[in-house]
């Protein structure tokens, strides 16, 4: 056993500045025998499909000029790990220390840390359900001993140490080397350097995955490798993908349909409130109506978020030992308030009262709307999911529920009385929402993305693996409704068209949700 030179404890003296654990990782020595790879699930028992650590593989060049690039890809132990402020229960958790850990029995496999990761370095551990990842083996460091993969490399390519102490061979190590990060324009701040690392196997972009070996035939769960290249690319600058280990997108049809029941449920409200606050006298029918509607398809994105979960008897965690910088938790009592909004309507339409519509639209509204729009700061801290990072999702979320509860209640005014001022007010609101809806959905077509990860991802939605739910948000869900709305003035086709509508924000969220995780990030 090697037993590490420094204190393995925070506590230090005055004048010592505390231990703060990094990694270099020289690619330069590493001959890719997966040693570590073996040793990391021999000494924490990952299970058979996952890996805290892998080698991946990419050949650069074409005959006679061909090499093979080799990168020990692993949890980066970011000093500002995103991970960390997405988990609802603080089952991610960074040690005073730098080693950036995890609680597999607090978990509660809602996978946001997954899709909050940069590098695709988490994963739920199927045996137990929990996310799991490369922990530093805090287990030895915390004995004085190195990690698993340290002492087993035959070539010693995996050096660890105390980054604040100059004197440390890894700090020797980035002066002295070409030292380089993943992803450094994430902000994370990694404490796992690569000495001599290849940019084709740091930048999982600049590799194509062709299928023409054996070892890379079943790779990524991701559709930008589900297919084959069309044509390998004959330079020598060409880089093909091969060896890789399968990678699944986080959050699935749940996520995607959670999204659009949120709409409706915050919808109705918001809907409600600007009839009551255009002066417009509601019937408790109307109260009733609003509550039962907003409060079914509250209770339904309750049931899939729970039903998402890895342990959904969990769930009441996010409630007793909540982590307050998870939009995840800011999201769930957001949603605790606004059904407590919808309660109090559903008794007042009970009991026929009329007169605190405008109080409690006050409320509701901005409810309503943080309802709406929490999501989108949930998904702008999965900072490694580019296609989300966009400043304006919350006016588009908010836009979804405005189109979502005038659509609701254009189809409810079929049924229950409602002044012609009131339905002019409903049909104009949803024409209004529908045609911003519309510009947000064009803009994914037009507007170029920054980011090359942005741009596969859009690519995805527009052109591949999920263009049918693109294109039938986009022609069912915003550009029918228009023309119904522009150019149909009797009562009945705006219900259609709201019903169009509805069906085609849930193609459309669809598309979205899932192009956002589609491409590689390692």
């Amino acid at each position: 056993m090697v037993e590490l030179d420094v204190v393995n404890s925070a506590a230090t003296t005055d004048n010592e500045a505390p231990i703060r654990w990094g990694k270099v990782i020289n690619q330069e020595t590493c001959i890719g025998c997966h040693a570590c790879s073996i040793a990391c699930k021999m000494e924490h028992d990952v299970p058979l499909s996952v890996n805290r650590t892998y080698v991946k593989q990419v050949e650069v060049g074409t005959y006679p000029e061909v090499s093979r690039q080799f990168q020990i890809t692993r949890c980066n132990q970011c000093d500002d790990a995103p991970c960390v402020p997405i988990c609802p229960v603080t089952a991610m958790f960074k040690r005073d220390d730098g080693i950036v850990d995890f609680d597999r029995d607090v978990c509660i496999g809602c996978k946001a840390c997954i899709a909050a990761c940069p590098y695709d370095a988490i994963y739920i551990n199927p045996d137990v359900g929990s996310a799991e990842k490369c922990n530093f083996c805090a287990h030895r460091i915390d004995q004085g001993l190195e990690p698993a993969c340290v002492i087993v490399c035959p070539v010693e390519a995996i050096v660890v140490g105390n980054l604040n102490d100059p004197d440390s061979e890894v700090l020797q190590l980035i002066s002295r080397n070409k030292a380089e990060v993943r992803k450094p324009e994430k902000g994370t701040n990694p404490k796992v350097f690569y000495v001599d690392a290849s940019d084709y196997t740091l930048n999982p972009t600049r590799s194509e995955y062709t299928g023409m070996h054996y070892s890379a035939e079943e790779k990524e769960g991701y559709p930008v490798h589900s297919t084959k290249a069309a044509q390998p690319k004959h330079t020598v600058a060409a880089a093909r993908l091969a060896y890789d280990v399968p990678h699944n997108s986080p959050w699935h049809w749940e996520v995607s349909t959670y999204t659009w029941t949120k709409s409706i449920s915050s919808g109705v409200f918001i809907m409600f409130a600007i009839l009551a606050f255009s002066g417009q006298a509601l019937s408790p029918m109307w109260e009733l109506a609003s509550s039962v509607i907003g409060g079914f398809f509250l209770a339904v994105t309750g049931v899939l978020l729970i039903a998402d979960l890895q342990h959904p008897m969990r769930f009441i965690r996010i409630f007793t030992r909540p982590q307050w910088k998870s939009w995840l938790v800011k999201g769930s009592f957001i949603i605790m308030a606004y059904s407590l909004v919808l309660l109090v309507q559903f008794i007042l339409g009970i009991a026929g009262i009329t007169s605190a519509n405008i109080g409690v639209s006050i409320f509701g509204i901005v409810l309503g709307a943080l309802t709406a729009m929490y999501t989108a700061f949930l998904l702008s801290q999965a900072k490694g999911r580019d296609l989300w990072q966009n400043p304006a999702l919350p006016i588009h979320f908010v836009s979804q529920a405005a189109l979502a509860g005038s659509a609701a209640y254009s189809i409810l005014a079929l049924f229950i009385p409602l002044s012609a001022a009131g339905v002019t007010i409903v049909h104009a609101t949803l024409l209004a929402s529908v045609v911003v809806h519309l510009g947000f959905v064009l803009s994914e077509l037009m507007i170029p993305h920054t980011t090359e990860h942005a741009r596969r991802a859009a690519k995805q939605m527009l052109a591949g693996k999920y263009k049918g739910f693109y294109w039938t948000g986009f022609i069912v869900g915003a550009a029918l409704p228009t023309l119904f709305g522009i150019f149909v003035t009797s009562m009945a086709l705006p219900a259609v068209a709201a019903i169009l509508a509805l069906v085609g924000l849930l193609a459309y969220e669809h598309a979205y949700v899932q192009a956002g995780q589609s491409v590689p990030l390692s």
